[in-house]
């Protein structure tokens, strides 16, 4: 997907849910991810959909990185595709 689309192909209601879905990680663990809530963000994808990478891999100091990989896990898994319109669907 990455090399065909961008964020201007996600529909309306993806980009909510993408939103929202971050803004709640980011709420509940600022204290533990604002000095690196970009590559927080890009974890918490990998780490929420079983990537193989993420905050368990090592680049978060272990407590931390495992309170993040448990909550990552709690939000569950976000699987995307694209519509017969050619928006991207959650």
């Amino acid at each position: 997907m990455d090399a065909n689309y961008g964020i201007s192909d996600l529909a309306p209601e993806t980009l909510e849910r993408i939103k929202a879905d971050c803004a709640s990680f980011q709420g509940q663990f600022w204290d533990d991810i604002h000095a690196n809530a970009a590559q927080a963000g890009h974890d918490f994808w990998l780490t929420r959909n079983g990537h193989g990478a993420g905050f368990w891999d090592g680049d978060w100091p272990e407590r931390v990185g495992e309170k993040l990989t448990d909550a990552s896990h709690r939000s569950g898994s976000v699987d995307l595709y694209v519509g017969d319109d050619g928006r991207i669907y959650a």
